[in-house]
């Protein structure tokens, strides 16, 4: 009689990662609801193992039980997992050794993100630098000039990549030749504006969704803000 084989770490870790994954691209559930399915049924992995009535019975639409319970959103994460590897990306998820820890500290961290780059350097200190799109040529000036005697000390540079300060706080730690983290609000596989590929490029980190149909945008600054130790608006 053969043996049954050993589960392996790595295959617990990624089945994990899926069922986060899968929980993220449900149709009707958001990062809070989400969070507090698992909370409900004492873990992730318990989730995936309730039945289509329990699912409903924890208030969760139709569309959403059938989803988890006929292997829908399994399906969709294994698609979207191979499709992140294609463009290079990798997936954290929450009880992931890089997941930031500042980020779990607010009320709604997202159930999953997409990294490209150095992962070790998302949870070290930093300043978050965000302002308007429309600078004057004093504020481009003054935010590339800060972003750049910070990073020179060693601190993360956090922003969102679009035009503007954004641009101008990755560009100066860039200059310093230090670390910069861009958080997108599209997805981690859509450049916009297409004005930063440059800085995209030579980013130490970028974080964002795979999926292009999200959007951080409404709450860009919310979503930057916590990756940090502190923030300057300029």
């Amino acid at each position: 009689m053969n043996a049954e084989a050993p589960v392996r770490a790595e295959d617990f870790a990624l089945a994990r990662k899926l069922q986060w994954l899968a929980l993220s691209l449900t149709p009707g559930v958001g990062a809070g609801r989400g969070r507090k399915l698992v909370e409900r049924f004492g873990g992730i992995d318990r989730l995936y193992s309730a039945s289509l009535t329990e699912l409903e019975a924890a208030g969760l639409p139709a569309a959403a039980a059938q989803s988890i319970a006929l292997g829908k959103s399994l399906e969709l994460a294994a698609a979207e997992y191979d499709h992140a590897r294609d463009e290079g990306a990798s997936i954290i998820v929450p009880g992931d050794a890089e997941f930031p820890r500042r980020l779990l500290e607010i009320y709604d961290p997202p159930l999953v993100l997409y990294l490209k780059g150095r992962a070790e350097i998302i949870d070290q200190p930093g300043i978050a630098v965000v302002g308007t799109r429309h600078p004057t040529p004093y504020g481009v000036g003054m935010a590339e000039r800060l972003a750049c005697d910070l990073a020179a000390r060693g601190l993360i540079i956090f922003s969102g990549m679009a035009r503007g300060v954004d641009t101008a706080a990755h560009r100066g730690a860039l200059n310093a030749h230090g670390r910069t983290v861009a958080i997108w609000g599209t997805g981690i596989d859509v450049v916009y504006p297409k004005k930063t590929r440059s800085s995209r490029s030579r980013s130490s980190l970028r974080v964002g969704r795979s999926s292009a149909s999200f959007r951080w945008a409404p709450f860009r600054h919310r979503r930057i803000f916590p990756f940090a130790t502190g923030s300057l608006v300029a």
